[in-house]
């Protein structure tokens, strides 16, 4: 088993923390700040409150031996370089960082960070894509790797059965449930036909939630 190392348990870090810990994942998580490092003390055995730019504190701590490392530092720029050269230097096979701008993204890139990612952008742009396929079309991420997708059938897909819609796309999505008037249905037959104002809910991995979002139809 893999084991990650989470620094920086803001917002977007926390998330990846405990996505991973519900995937069953092995990590170790760090903060500087107290308070943030508190309120994963329930969830997570491996939690240290120190300077993730300090070498030495990595060594002590394990993180220097993690397989990967996800760099959550966006707002301090400065810090966020330091840890990936901290981790770089304390030898971490894979880092990952993310990055508040494109500047700070090319900085990151730069250093050796594996891979910069930029998750407001990144958001945006499922948003984008899903607002193409269907303005109706909402995605929750429920953990950092899995996503709800929630569906309001239109006039132009509308009527057709469950199997031929999901037959329509190549993603592997799983159906959660289906609403028909007031009234919702959470175990539905592949042959149950789809109306217009109906809501799908549909369950994946990230990855799969992007083919389905890319509208691309099976050969």
């Amino acid at each position: 088993m893999k084991t990650y190392a989470v620094l920086g348990l803001g917002k977007f870090g926390g998330h990846v923390a405990r996505g991973l810990i519900e995937n069953g994942e092995q990590i170790i998580a760090a903060d500087v700040n107290e308070e943030r490092v508190k309120l994963f003390k329930s969830v997570c055995d491996n939690l240290f409150i120190l300077d993730t730019t300090d070498t030495t504190a990595l060594k002590e701590t394990g993180i220097s031996e993690a397989d990967i490392a996800i760099v959550s530092i966006g707002q301090n720029v400065e810090a966020s370089i330091l840890t990936v050269m901290a981790l770089k230097e304390s030898g971490v096979k894979e880092v990952i960082a993310k990055a508040s701008t494109l500047i700070h993204g090319k900085i990151l890139s730069k250093i050796g960070t594996d891979r910069v990612i930029y998750p407001e952008r990144d958001a945006a742009k499922r948003l984008v894509r899903g607002l193409s396929l269907n303005p109706h079309l909402d995605i929750v991420e429920i953990t950092t790797h899995m996503r709800l997708v929630r569906l309001l059938i239109g006039p132009d897909q509308a009527p057709i059965t469950l199997q031929d819609f999901l037959d329509t796309y190549k993603a592997d999505l799983k159906v959660v449930a289906l609403k028909h008037g007031a009234q919702w249905d959470y175990q539905v037959p592949m042959g149950a036909l789809l109306s217009e104002g109906d809501i799908l809910l549909l369950i994946g991995t990230a990855k799969e939630v992007d083919i389905f979002l890319a509208g691309k139809p099976k050969s």
